[in-house]
Order: C-alpha cells, then sequence, then structure tokens
C-alpha cells in the first residue's frame, strides 16, 4: 500500500511540476515611446487565464495545461496581436513585445455619428447597420459599416433588429420593436471601443444572437485604457460641434479603476433644413477588484438628447425645393423652429458581478435599470386647418388635376417663396380664439413612452479542456411601459378640446368618455392613454469544439414571453374594448443552430452555419391600434425563420479574402401600418390601421471581399453584396378603422379579409447590390490617406399592400369596377426601381507624438461629388383603389405620388483630439 501511494505522489508530483514549468511571460512596450504599457489584457483564449500588465510592462501567465494556444495581447488604441503557443511542460518568454498605434481606431470617431443620427430615426427606410459592425475587422462588413451605411443599406436586407446589441452582456434592444436605441449610447465613442462582435450565426459567448449576428461592448473600468483624451469634432451631417473629454485611472494598487466621460453635441442645422441637434452624454464605470475571483463593476449611462426630425417629400417637392428640404420647420421669431422634435431621455445603471470560480470557470451577473422617456413632438389641429406646407391641396399638382393652371402657378409660387411652416398664422388663429372666448385651433403636443425595465442575467463560461467549451446564460427582463400623448405648448391659446372631430357623432368624438369635453393645457395628458407590460424569461446554452481540422459549436435558446395592455381612458369609438387590460399575449419560442468549420489547410478555410428560430411579434405588431384599444391582431404568431450561410475564406500574407453565400426564410411575420386611404371597400375614405400577416419572405445573396497589402504602404480592398430580398407568399391583410362609414367597418372597427398580392415583389431594403473598391496608403511618418468607390443599384420603393388586394378593383356593390382595366392596372401597380448611383468618398488622418502627448486628426468627405440619388422611399396608401390611382397618375407629377428619401449630399466629419 505504501509503495502505491508513493507511486500516486511521484505521478502527481510529476504532473504538478510539468504544468508548473508551462509559464508564459513577456514584456509590453509603445512602440513609438519605447516605454512599458501598463494594464495591457493578457488572454489565453479558450480558457480564462487572463492578466494585465504591470507598471513595468510585464506580464507573467503560470500554471497553464498542455496543449495548442494562441495568446491574444490587447490594448485600446493599439493592435491586437496573436501568438501560438505550443505548451510542452517548457517556460515561454516571448521577451519584448511591441504594440503599434492603431489608426482605425480614429474611423470609429464616425461611426456613431452616423447611427446616432441614422438608426434612430423613426422610418425603417433609415434602418442602418453601421452600429453593429463598427467592431468587425472583416473587410466586408467594415466596407459595409463606412462605405455603405450611408446609402441606408441593409446587410442580407434584413432589419437591425435581427441583430442584437449588447452592453457588458445585458440585451438593449427594445422589447417594444425589437431594435435597439443607439442614442441611449450616443456620444461616448471612447469608451464603448471593447467589443466583441460575432457575424451572422457564428457563436457569441453573451447571447443566442440573431441572424445578423451580435455586437458586445464591455464597459468594465479595468479594461479601459489608462490615460486622458479630449477631442473635437465638426460636421454637418446630423450636428455640427462635437466636444468630447475621457479619463481612465487604470487599475490602482487598491484594486480600484475608474473611467469618465462626457460630451456635448450640438448644431443649429444639419444637412436637412431645420434639423437641430442638442446632445449631452455621460458615463462613468468604477469597479473595485475585491480579491483574485471576485470583482464588482458599476457602469451609469446619461446621453439626454434632442433632434430636429426631416420629412420624407413627393418628386414634386424635391423638385421645387432640393434634397435639403425639409417640411417639418418655419420661422418664429426670426428662428428656425422644427415642430417635430424627437427627446430620448433614459439613462441605463448597471451593476456586474464577476467571478472567476476556477483556472477555466467564470461567471458573470449583472442588473441593469433603464427608464426614462422617449417622446415625438407633432401638431394637432382639430379646430383649424391642415398647417402642413406641403398638404396636397396647397401644391401645384392638385390644381393641375382639374387643369386649373392659374391658380397651379399661385400655389407653385407660394410654395417657391415660402413653403414653410407658418408659425405667426398658427399663433393669430389660436390668439384669436382665446380672445373669442374659444378653444385652439392648434397645439403642440409629444407622443410619450416612458419605459422602466430591469433586467438580471447571468452568463456561466466553462472552458472543459483545451478542445472543448461551454457557455449559458439565464436571463429576465420586466418593462412597464406607460403610452400617452402631453401638451408641451398652447401655442398662444388658452385650452385645447381633447375630441376627435373625424368620428361620427359626438359620442364617438370623445378620446375619454369619462372626461367628456375636456379642455387640456400644458403637461396634461389627452388624445390616448395606456399602460404596457411585458414579461421576458430566456435561457441559452452553448458548446463549443476546437480540434486541428475541425472546428464546431452548437447552441440551443428557449423563451418565453407575455405582453398585456391596460387602457386608461375609455375611447368613445371603442367603449367596450379600450378601457381595462387586454387578454395577455405568451408566447414560448426556441432557437437552434450548429456551425463548422472546416481547416483545409492553415490559410484556407471553409464555414458553414445553419439555425432555425421562433421569435414572438414585437409588441408593436401585437395590438391593432394600441393607443384607442385592446384589440389584438388576428392569428397572431410567432415568426419562423430559417437561415444558413457557407463561406469560402482564404488567408494570405497579402490577400485575404472571404466569398459567403446566404439563405434567410421568414415565415408568419405580421407588420401594421397607418394611413389616410380613398377607396376603402368602394368610395369611402378613413383613418386606417392595415394589419399584414402571415408574411413570408425570402432573402438569397452573395456577400464578398478582399483586401491586398500590395506593398509595406498600400492596401487595395474591394467589397460586393448581390442580394435577392422578396415576398414569398401572398399574405392576409384586413383594416381597422376608429369611424364605420356606413359600415364599411364593423362594431370593433374592422373591414375586410383580403389576399394581399405580394408575391415575388421586392422588399425595400435599401440597394439589394452593392460595389465597392478603394485603397489605402498608410506612410511611415503616421499619414494615411484612402478614396473609395462604391456602386448601388436595385434599390425599390415600398409598396402599399391594399392596393395589391380584391379592394383594389371592387366597387361598393361587391363587383369589379366596370371599366377595370388588367392591363393598366398592371402598369399602375408597376414597382418603382430607383437609378443606380456612384459615391465616391475619402479619408484620411496623421498623428503627431508632442513629448508625452499623442495628437491625431482625420477627416472623411462623403459623396464627394455631390451624387444626388433616392435612398428609399414608400407607396402612398391614399388612391387605395383602381379609379384613385389611375386619375392620381394621369398627371405628370401625382398628388399623392411616392414618397421619397434622398440621400446626402456632399458631407465632411472631421476629428482632433490629443492624448496623454
Amino acid at each position: 500500500m505504501k509503495r502505491i501511494i508513493s507511486s500516486i505522489c511521484m505521478l502527481l508530483f510529476l504532473i504538478l511540476g510539468v504544468n508548473a514549468q508551462n509559464i508564459v511571460r513577456g514584456i509590453i512596450i509603445d512602440n513609438d515611446s519605447k516605454k512599458p504599457l501598463k494594464d495591457v489584457y493578457i488572454l489565453l483564449k479558450k480558457t480564462s487565464k487572463k492578466v494585465v500588465t504591470k507598471e513595468d510592462g510585464s506580464f507573467v501567465l503560470r500554471n497553464l495545461k498542455n496543449g495548442n494556444f494562441i495568446l491574444e495581447i490587447k490594448q485600446l488604441g493599439y493592435e491586437t496581436q496573436n501568438f501560438p503557443l505550443d505548451l510542452n511542460g517548457k517556460p515561454i518568454d516571448l521577451g519584448t513585445i511591441y504594440l503599434y498605434k492603431d489608426f482605425t481606431e480614429e474611423l470609429d470617431a464616425s461611426i456613431i455619428t452616423i447611427t446616432d443620427d441614422e438608426l434612430s430615426d423613426d422610418t425603417s427606410s433609415a434602418d442602418n447597420i453601421s452600429g453593429l459592425l463598427q467592431a468587425s475587422k472583416d473587410i466586408f462588413l467594415r466596407t459595409a459599416a463606412f462605405e455603405f451605411s450611408s446609402s441606408f443599406f441593409k446587410i442580407k436586407g434584413l432589419d437591425s433588429g435581427n441583430g442584437k446589441v449588447l452592453i457588458n452582456g445585458i440585451e438593449m434592444n427594445k422589447i417594444y420593436d425589437g431594435r435597439a436605441q443607439w442614442s441611449n449610447w450616443g456620444g461616448l465613442n471612447d469608451v464603448l471601443r471593447n467589443q466583441e462582435f460575432s457575424n451572422g450565426l457564428s457563436p457569441s459567448d453573451f447571447t443566442f444572437g440573431g441572424v445578423l449576428g451580435s455586437t458586445n461592448m464591455n464597459t468594465r473600468a479595468s479594461l479601459q485604457r489608462q490615460g486622458t483624451r479630449i477631442s473635437y469634432s465638426s460636421s454637418n451631417r446630423s450636428y455640427e460641434h462635437r466636444v468630447m473629454a475621457t479619463h481612465a485611472t487604470g487599475v490602482s494598487k487598491s484594486g480600484w479603476s475608474m473611467t469618465f466621460s462626457g460630451s456635448r453635441r450640438a448644431g443649429n442645422e444639419g444637412f436637412n433644413d431645420g434639423t437641430s441637434y442638442n446632445a449631452y452624454s455621460v458615463f462613468t464605470s468604477v469597479e473595485k477588484k475585491i480579491n483574485e475571483k471576485h470583482s464588482v463593476n458599476f457602469t451609469g449611462i446619461f446621453t439626454p438628447n434632442r433632434r430636429g426630425k426631416s420629412s420624407p417629400n413627393t418628386q414634386e417637392v424635391f423638385d421645387l425645393k432640393g434634397i435639403e428640404y425639409n417640411e417639418y420647420w418655419g420661422y418664429l421669431n426670426g428662428k428656425k423652429l422644427n415642430s417635430r422634435i424627437k427627446e430620448v431621455v433614459e439613462p441605463i445603471l448597471m451593476l456586474s458581478h464577476y467571478f472567476d470560480v476556477s483556472e477555466n470557470t467564470t461567471v458573470q451577473t449583472n442588473v441593469s435599470y433603464q427608464f426614462g422617456k422617449i417622446g415625438n413632438s407633432r401638431l394637432d389641429f382639430n379646430g383649424g386647418s391642415n398647417p402642413s406646407p406641403t398638404y396636397y391641396q396647397t401644391l401645384p399638382s392638385y390644381f393641375l388635376r382639374y387643369n386649373d393652371l392659374s391658380d397651379a402657378y399661385t400655389a407653385q409660387e407660394n410654395f417657391v417663396n415660402s413653403g414653410q411652416l407658418d408659425w405667426n398664422r398658427i399663433y393669430d388663429a389660436n390668439v384669436t380664439n382665446a380672445n373669442n372666448g374659444q378653444n385652439n385651433a392648434y397645439v403642440l403636443y409629444e407622443d410619450r413612452n416612458d419605459d422602466k425595465q430591469i433586467t438580471i442575467n447571468t452568463i456561466f463560461d466553462s472552458y472543459l479542456n483545451n478542445n472543448i467549451s461551454i457557455n449559458g446564460k439565464l436571463e429576465y427582463k420586466r418593462l412597464r411601459s406607460q403610452n400617452f400623448a402631453e401638451v408641451i405648448d398652447l401655442l398662444g391659446g388658452n385650452g385645447y378640446l381633447d375630441i376627435n372631430n373625424f368620428a361620427d357623432s359626438e359620442a364617438q368624438m370623445q378620446n375619454d368618455v369619462l372626461n367628456p369635453n375636456r379642455v387640456v393645457g400644458v403637461g396634461d395628458k389627452f388624445r390616448y392613454n395606456f399602460n404596457l407590460s411585458s414579461d421576458f424569461m430566456n435561457a441559452f446554452l452553448q458548446g463549443q469544439f476546437t480540434y486541428n481540422k475541425v472546428d464546431f459549436y452548437a447552441a440551443v435558446n428557449v423563451s418565453q414571453i407575455s405582453n398585456q395592455r391596460e387602457g386608461l381612458y375609455k375611447n368613445g369609438r371603442f367603449e367596450n374594448s379600450s378601457l381595462g387590460t387586454s387578454d395577455k399575449l405568451s408566447f414560448t419560442n426556441y432557437g437552434v443552430k450548429t456551425g463548422v468549420t472546416y481547416k483545409v489547410n492553415g490559410r484556407n478555410l471553409i464555414d458553414v452555419n445553419v439555425a432555425y428560430l421562433t421569435q414572438a411579434p414585437t409588441i408593436r405588431n401585437s395590438f391593432s391600434n394600441s393607443r384607442e384599444n385592446n384589440n389584438i391582431v388576428d392569428n397572431l404568431q410567432s415568426e419562423k425563420v430559417f437561415s444558413a450561410d457557407v463561406s469560402y475564406i482564404r488567408r494570405r500574407p497579402i490577400i485575404t479574402s472571404r466569398l459567403t453565400g446566404y439563405y434567410t426564410s421568414i415565415k408568419d411575420a405580421t407588420e401594421i401600418s397607418f394611413y389616410f386611404a380613398d377607396g376603402v371597400g368602394g368610395d369611402n375614405t378613413a383613418f386606417v390601421q392595415e394589419i399584414l400577416s402571415g408574411i413570408e419572405k425570402q432573402h438569397l445573396g452573395l456577400e464578398f471581399g478582399l483586401e491586398a497589402q500590395v506593398t509595406s504602404t498600400i492596401k487595395l480592398k474591394s467589397a460586393a453584396s448581390v442580394g435577392s430580398f422578396i415576398y414569398a407568399n401572398n399574405p392576409d391583410l384586413y383594416l381597422t378603422s376608429d369611424v364605420t362609414n356606413e359600415g364599411i367597418f364593423d362594431e370593433n372597427g374592422r373591414s375586410g379579409n383580403y389576399i394581399s398580392n405580394l408575391k415575388n415583389y421586392k422588399i425595400s431594403a435599401g440597394p439589394h447590390n452593392a460595389y465597392s473598391i478603394g485603397f489605402e496608403y498608410r506612410d511611415p511618418d503616421y499619414w494615411w490617406f484612402g478614396a473609395t468607390a462604391n456602386f448601388f443599384s436595385n434599390t425599390y420603393v415600398d409598396i402599399a399592400p391594399l392596393t395589391r388586394s380584391s379592394n383594389f378593383y371592387t366597387d361598393a356593390d361587391g363587383l369589379t369596377f366596370p371599366n377595370y382595366n388588367i392591363n393598366v392596372a398592371r402598369e399602375l401597380l408597376q414597382q418603382e426601381k430607383f437609378n443606380n448611383y456612384k459615391v465616391i468618398n475619402i479619408v484620411g488622418g496623421k498623428s503627431w507624438k508632442i513629448s508625452r502627448y499623442y495628437v491625431s486628426f482625420f477627416a472623411t468627405v462623403n459623396n464627394l461629388l455631390n451624387a444626388e440619388y433616392k435612398s428609399g422611399g414608400f407607396e402612398q396608401g391614399r388612391n387605395a383603389n383602381y379609379n384613385e390611382l389611375k386619375i392620381d397618375k394621369s398627371i405628370e407629377k401625382p398628388v399623392f405620388g411616392n414618397k421619397y428619401w434622398y440621400g446626402r449630399g456632399t458631407t465632411y466629419f472631421v476629428n482632433v483630439n490629443i492624448s496623454f
């Protein structure tokens, strides 16, 4: 027995002795200053082994297992370096390792600028992907972020809600509509650079992800680059000026780390007229390393911001006023005042606990609380005429429709010479009414969403051995949302009558029957008032397997969500379905995905991914008209998504490239639209909610990216995306409204059981095809310059589904219009395809080291040649039947023609910063 015990002890001693010799050490030096770098992050990938460098730049990793690993050396502001290691029981001294400044970091300075302005826009046509992709080093995805984003290009033709955005492992996509509210962290570029991006279906350690992948922004104070950074930016895109300052203490001897950042962005006007911008941003992150196993980090983010919106316009309006025109503003007391302001004030508080359970296992637990408001202002006018300067009865086309050339000329002259919101007329109307003892004709109010959301999750990470790791996550979210309209300015009047004067009777005019004919003032709620509640639970488990020739993974996700509406007003149009709670909507969903990477050799890889998942309908698409009633969308179902992709990746010393083919199928989707329609059920007019359900979509295409380092200073790059995004079926359609229109709508406000013939129509998703070619020159003296030529084609207008249904050709008697001509109808319903266009962008910068200060300058000019192009648009649903549309399109410029967004003309962004 003693001999056995001795043998076991000797074996353990040998094993421990061998592992003890597995030591990796080195010293990290700044290549420019030749001084050691403190707090550089050293990670042995696929393990939990990590350290940071000391004051002298040195690091030591001890007690490492045998095997092949990658050592990652990462510091914000420097190029990340990776070293392959073969650990076989012998100590490894990497000696002195030089880190080089990452000049591409300066490119990221402009990304949040684009994202904050365009991604937070209310329209899907401005749905952008630049923010999601900024952390990627992939040439195609970087091109999509920097070169394609201004054209509202969408990766794979999918909305940004298909990509998950996380901060410290907490998902930031809104439960209401599935999208991230980028302005919640806008203006904080310096502290959001530490990101981990997972492309498409590839695995993430933090989330199951979406079809477009995920980005996790890590704000942990100990990982922020130590020092101070001050910058100033100027632009003509959204804001005009930005000042930003950031300071990070690094890790103190007592284990404290602190990072603070603040910025101010302001502008009287961006590229579009009257688009004011006013934003502040404050950030703090404080971490305490309790001991070798435990650390706690607090993050606070507060970014209140206000910005003026810009309008989509018809071609008639653009021809008369140009692409910078914006109908929402007018002069008041000599200053431009925008009636449509979006204000976002939603602070985020996060507390994270990091627990190194063992050498190979970590657990991260997070608690987050977000609260505040989103307000969107606009005018209401139940006692006055429509104040919009582009109201159809004031434009030349309205008079041309009736061959009234004289009034058409007068209308044109008035619009060209003025054509803006007349604030003085609005005030005069209200003052006159007040003097006569009458209520306001006009009022300025905002649609408000006041959310309170708490999120709790635990993320588990464990490396079972050199080949296998598992990740898991448990999460709970609780949303309570107040939704109402609130008066913000009486505009010279005494009070505003809270009624809907389009209703069929006096009783139905009441927005709240319990408070009839109520006169409201500043700060009062009116029009609608309801609460939304949502409870969400999610579990995610993933295994990753790494071998010499093959890497593969498998992941599963299960979630459960319940949503409910509570009406606080008894609406006169829906007395039986507006007040009180709705039925609770509950959905259980799941997702599975797997992928494999086959290493043909060290330079050639084949990557395959496949996924199937279900997604609960968003709250936005669950209630047909949540502002007025509890009515739930008919036959509401979870979306079914299947996605697959195959990539060939080639990595050579000079050329790196990727070619990917993808296919995504979406089924049982639901979409709700709101618009004013003429020709419903024959010749009726109504403001309707259009509910389209059972939608199927198909996204098919290729992505290609290539980089060639042809010399030590010159790099050539190209990228291409060729896609086909179509409706794959003929979905169901019905309408709801708050008026009866002689029985067209029933007592629940519902009308029609239509089939919308959308199959093979193109999905409006920005350019389906996009190409880019360019170069980059980096001089050894730390200046650089680049230029790209970008080409876009196959951009389509968003079609109106109701005109593709039987409502289009059916008269009030249920029979086809006598004059209906199918060939004419086919021409009327032809989907508009925009012209192809080309955009040239240039970028450059210079860096200096002056004593202990680093100074850098960065500038970019987009659309250098000032190309004019349509980036998106939609058909107005106003002309809902054959006769209405035929009459309107018979004139050169239709009264209710398509509305468009134009890309910006020549714009610039300049940034200068100093760090020390």
